[in-house]
């Protein structure tokens, strides 16, 4: 096989796994709702686990978009690494982080028990705490805006110094923070309850298959230009599998093993 098939076979590769986690990771969103519908509650699942996750795809969904489709956030991109001026986000991630913000949307929508006919859970509110991380990475994300704004050059249309693509990093790590925690309460809530009843785990199955593939075609994606900048200039997509293999073995570990 000569290099240039080689490389035509590993681009096919890749955009089937992107696809093939795509459906991964969609089909992860859905066995909770359901679960929640069929019990006519939403006891032993965790309000800020989709309180975080509404901040986490909505983010997840400007900053794919942008990648992709804003010109200004290209170049930008494209003058921090000359090596691989083109962003390894794909059409499959913004669909997928649309997709997941509509469906946590309706997750979070089942917690109000009069719009789905459900039963009062013990809680129907999201913690302090969550509430506290939502306006504190809202707030960052302003001040990252203010600061392009005024020490920018062109008002951040020049990229060699702080510039619109610094806002657009500060909204994939804003996905990546909301990652990281949200998952702690629903974690906790399992410790506390010793089970997993009421946490459907088909869709943390499909959640692990999905971001393994996912790093699976952001390496492909990266050797193909045989420059691994393309890793970390796409951090949040990187970070955000990672992020979710480990705490979807935890639950995996809680629910096979513990409880």
């Amino acid at each position: 096989m000569s290099d240039s098939e080689l490389r035509l076979f590993a681009q096919a590769v890749s955009r089937v796994l992107g696809w093939i986690y795509f459906v991964s990771w969609s089909f992860s969103f859905y066995p909770q709702p359901i679960l929640n519908w069929q019990r006519k509650t939403t006891s032993g699942f965790a309000i800020d686990y989709p309180t975080l996750n509404i901040l986490g795809f909505t983010s997840y969904t400007i900053s794919t978009a942008s990648f992709l489709y804003n010109p200004t956030i290209r170049q930008q991109y494209a003058y921090r690494n000359p090596l691989e001026p083109i962003p390894t986000v794909r059409f499959n991630d913004f669909l997928f982080a649309l997709h997941g913000a509509i469906m946590c949307l309706v997750a979070y929508s089942q917690f109000f028990p009069r719009l789905w006919g459900f039963k009062e859970s013990d809680r129907q509110k999201a913690s302090r705490v969550a509430v506290g991380i939502v306006i504190g990475c809202l707030a960052g994300v302003g001040i990252v805006i203010a600061i392009v704004l005024i020490k920018g050059k062109d008002f951040g249309e020049d990229p060699s110094g702080w510039a619109w693509i610094e806002v657009m990093y500060a909204i994939s790590y804003v996905k990546l923070i909301a990652t990281v925690v949200k998952y702690v309460p629903q974690c906790y809530m399992n410790f506390r309850r010793k089970s997993t009843v009421g946490f459907h785990m088909a869709g943390i199955w499909a959640d692990f298959i999905g971001g393994v593939l996912s790093i699976g075609q952001l390496l492909i994606d990266a050797s193909l230009e045989s420059d691994w900048s393309g890793i970390t200039g796409n951090p949040a997509k990187f970070l955000l599998a990672n992020i979710t293999i480990v705490f979807d073995l935890v639950f995996l570990v809680q629910h096979l093993v513990l409880y």
